[in-house]
């Protein structure tokens, strides 16, 4: 089973704002997370809150998706990383989609494509072009390591980089876009 993994923590200081509380085609940028997560096969589906967990809490409609809070959320998308895997561990997944909140291209489609495959041993991510993106998978089997190497902003990069022979990419592009919101003028 492949749990799904939304990181949504971050204070979206460049943005103005949380982008969990984001409104976007209908819905919080949270929302939109989680129902692409369900509609790709994720099941759990876990979101880790921080700066904004309050309001994410009262205001999203997560359904049954798990709330984790991250108290170090300040430190950047890392300690989220490692708050979420380390929630995840005590359910029977064998593998975790991440997703971020601030990536509403991203699609069940790139989804259900990346995690296909996915099992225990899996390190996936989607691919644009010539670059690689979101989702990523990191099978169960890594899980520790990405633990121990995520921190600042930079999340699983540093783990997937040591490991580069064995991450498959599958490409996305032409069923999403991983253009992220960094500032209110995105498109």
């Amino acid at each position: 089973m492949t749990a799904g993994l939304v990181l949504a923590a971050g204070a979206g200081r460049r943005y103005g704002g949380p982008k969990a509380l984001v409104h976007r085609d209908g819905a919080l940028l949270v929302e939109h997370a989680v129902i692409t997560a369900r509609a790709g096969g994720l099941d759990p589906v876990y979101v880790v809150v921080g700066a904004a967990a309050e309001r994410v809490r009262a205001e999203a409609d997560l359904g049954d998706a798990v709330l984790v809070d991250n108290p170090d959320w300040e430190t950047g998308m890392g300690s989220s990383l490692r708050v979420g895997l380390t929630a995840l561990a005590a359910t029977g997944a064998t593998a975790a989609a991440v997703l971020l909140v601030d990536m509403p291209g991203i699609t069940p489609e790139a989804v259900a494509r990346v995690t296909a495959a996915a099992g225990p041993g899996t390190l996936a991510m989607g691919g644009y072009a010539d670059r690689r993106g979101h989702p990523v998978v990191l099978g169960r089997d890594h899980w520790a390591g990405v633990v121990d190497t995520a921190t600042g902003d930079a999340g699983a990069r540093a783990y997937l980089r040591a490991h580069d022979t064995e991450v498959t990419v599958v490409p996305c592009g032409d069923v999403a876009d991983d253009t992220d919101l960094d500032t209110p003028d995105n498109p």
